[in-house]
């Protein structure tokens, strides 16, 4: 390989890395300021975890848009106005922060959002098919940098910003404007044409597939913990007799755990390529961390977060590489993940607002716990399902 395409495959992994951070903060960005949010717009739970829930279903209803928009505008064009609605609709709530605004900015972003993941994921499939796994790990590994960014540092900007939590939330649009720019100055927009006059192997539609509905499902309660954790993480903490700002350091150390490992564990299943048994092992896992959530000391938190870090930074890359593992071409491999990416977004928008109503009746987090718990079984379930029908492929 000289020394041209090296610079080119490097500048092409800086685009995938900077477009991916921009698929979290306009989520992710809410959790650690939550219960700020809610007592200036005077909002109960159930409503503020709609910031999270809207944009999540979003991710899972236009996912599917994916396939059209590559074929119609290509990966370049695609991807870069997609960046544009992202950064247009957070920077939005630094001058639009009512409640109605914060729904809405949450809907666009979530569109947008929505279509860029599976498009990134088939372009990982087309420009690296002998590199999926360490590449998938730089794609994790971003969107967990973009995350641990957002909930680590709303907090600080909010403080810093003398107690305005919409410039906090808004100052996150300035990512998409570099990801633009690298995009932009990077990626060809003939690729993608290229790549699909190749092709010429008939697509199986995953709608009609067993196991592609096994895996959606696997990805669904894997991506609602994720986001289960990163909307009510902070204030389980707080209910613990935490600060604001303590408490969103357990949210931070939680994506810090995540963004290491999302590097480390898929470098690893490319040694150890056994999708199902590291699956087991992170599920065993996460129910050991469970245990810690129930200890009533502040101590107990900090090591479940942990052990729930290292655990989501296996389960999502490992849920991104199952739909491109089975295809068997690259338009099988944007409509599988768009098929996953749809159900399973849509499935983990439901729990997060779940959560919020039980909390609004309740008045405390014992049953988010319980959720947490049932969510590892569900996942192990659906495993188990899974192992047995690659099997009898």
């Amino acid at each position: 390989m000289n020394q041209k395409n090296i610079r080119s495959i490097l500048l092409i992994l800086i685009a995938i890395f900077l477009v991916s951070i921009n698929l979290r903060p306009s989520v992710t960005s809410v959790g650690p300021i939550l219960s700020t949010i809610s007592e200036a717009l005077n909002v109960s739970s159930t409503q503020i975890s709609l910031l999270t829930s809207i944009p999540v279903f979003c991710m899972g209803l236009f996912a599917p848009l994916a396939v059209p928009f590559q074929k119609k505008f290509g990966y370049k064009w695609s991807i870069t106005l997609l960046l544009a609605l992202i950064g247009v609709a957070t920077s939005a709530r630094i001058f639009f922060s009512s409640y109605s605004a914060l729904v809405i900015t949450s809907f666009l972003a979530g569109f947008a959002i929505a279509i860029i993941s599976p498009m990134i994921n088939a372009f990982i499939k087309e420009k690296f098919p002998t590199k999926i796994a360490p590449v998938i790990g730089l794609y994790s590994f971003a969107i967990g940098f973009g995350a641990t960014l957002s909930s680590g540092f709303t907090g600080i900007f909010y403080e810093s910003f003398e107690g305005n939590w919409a410039l906090a939330l808004g100052v996150w649009g300035v990512l998409a404007v570099v990801a633009m720019i690298s995009w932009l100055l990077t990626v060809d927009s003939g690729q993608a044409k290229l790549a699909q006059e190749a092709s010429t192997e008939p697509a199986r539609n995953p709608w009609k597939n067993g196991l592609a509905w096994t895996i959606l499902i696997y990805f669904g309660f894997q991506t609602s913990l994720f986001f289960s954790l990163t909307t009510w993480l902070v204030s389980i903490a707080e209910e613990q007799g935490m600060s604001l700002l303590t408490a969103g350091s357990v949210l931070t150390l939680m994506t810090i755990v995540q963004l290491v490992g999302n590097i480390v564990i898929p470098s690893m299943i490319n040694k150890f390529p056994n999708r199902i048994a590291w699956l087991f092992g992170l599920v065993f896992m996460g129910l050991i961390g469970s245990v810690f959530f129930f200890i009533d000391v502040n101590w107990a938190i900090w090591v479940g977060t942990v052990i729930y870090g290292a655990v989501l930074s296996g389960l999502f890359p490992i849920g991104l590489m199952l739909p491109l593992d089975e295809a068997k071409n690259n338009q099988e491999a944007n409509e599988w993940s768009s098929m996953v990416l749809s159900g399973g977004f849509m499935m983990s928008a439901v729990i997060p607002l779940v959560i919020g109503y039980v909390f609004d009746i309740t008045g405390n987090h014992f049953i988010t716990k319980l959720i947490f718990v049932t969510l590892f079984i569900l996942m192990s379930i659906s495993i188990f399902v899974m192992q047995k029908m690659k099997k009898s492929l």
